[in-house]
């Protein structure tokens, strides 16, 4: 019997082995090309093997559960969005200047252990971010049906790919235009300074929140806690680490705008969410900005020098 507890183990073995391969022949090749490709292939992998997997002895086929059908197609939507998407991206920049340090591409010493963290990071994101879909495609519970709260978290995840589809394709065409304006006011991003980082973040709330179904003991079933990991791990790699995410956007490498509109740019941040897109963000108190809309002041810039803008 293919228990969850198996089909989450060769889960695990299966980004273990696809990361460490990915790893092997990028250092060799000393290359990042396939970093986010193979991020991609393994979503897309993990996905395939527990719908196989996950479907032996279970009360229903996964071609006769509405539930497994509906997740592994959400999931495989977003994440496949993913893949095309950087490896767009990767090809237009022709590289990617994360890895330039740890594959000495400035003309220092290349870093083998630098750039194995990277993709052991990629790892752990890869496997925590599908833990929602691997626990629903697992479940042996029998429920073929949507409640309305299956389906209310099921479009809420929609919404949430949606925002993150449109925000990458306006930002894409802004750049393709020639950046006017020297910062993204297009679309999404005249309500939210990073839509596409909320919408990956919300997403997975929501996927986290529809597994809640398929669950034996309800909120008594530990496994299921488990997968809040999956949206906590995304906020922490978008929120708190360098060099991605608000961490990489927000605070000293703000200095560009400050250099260039520093007037434009204070308006645009004083009226506009660092993350959840909203109309009247202006009129929140900075407390409320400082807590539950996540505009800690580590993100803003700090200019070293008296006589520069100052952000608040």
């Amino acid at each position: 019997m293919a228990g969850q507890g198996f089909v989450y183990g060769i889960a695990a073995a299966i980004t273990c082995t696809i990361q460490l391969t990915g790893y092997a022949v990028a250092y060799s090749l000393k290359t990042e090309t396939f970093y986010d490709i193979l991020g991609g292939v393994n979503y897309l992998a993990l996905a395939l093997w527990s719908a196989i997997a996950g479907s032996i002895d279970a009360p229903l086929n996964w071609v006769d559960d509405p539930r497994k059908i509906l997740v592994t197609i959400l999931f495989i939507c977003s994440r496949g969005w993913l893949l095309i998407f950087l490896a767009w991206r990767a090809h237009e920049r022709k590289g990617d200047s994360r890895f330039d340090e740890v594959l000495g591409k400035g003309g220092g010493q290349p870093q083998p252990f630098g750039f194995f963290v990277f993709w052991m990071a990629q790892a752990f994101w890869v496997f925590l971010i599908s833990l929602p879909m691997l626990f629903v495609n697992s479940s042996q519970v029998n429920k073929p049906g949507f409640s309305a709260f299956d389906i209310a978290f099921a479009i809420l995840f929609c919404a949430g790919v949606l925002v993150e589809i449109l925000a990458d394709i306006q930002k894409a065409l802004w750049v393709k235009r020639g950046r006017k304006g020297d910062f993204c006011t297009d679309g999404v991003w005249a309500v939210s300074r990073h839509p596409n980082y909320f919408g990956e973040i919300f997403q997975w709330w929501c996927l986290f929140a529809f597994s809640y179904s398929s669950s034996n003991n309800g909120y008594a079933d530990p496994l299921w806690w488990v997968g809040i990991l999956s949206p906590l791990f995304t906020m922490q790699i978008l929120m708190t680490m360098e060099p991605t995410g608000l961490c990489n956007a927000e605070g000293k490498n703000l200095k560009r705008y400050y250099d260039k509109c520093p007037e434009r740019y204070s308006k645009y941040r004083e009226n506009t969410s660092i993350l959840i897109p909203m109309i009247g963000y202006k009129y929140v108190p900075m407390f409320l900005k400082r807590t539950v809309f996540f505009d800690f002041e580590k993100y803003e810039y700090k200019p070293k020098s008296d006589g520069s803008v100052k952000n608040e």
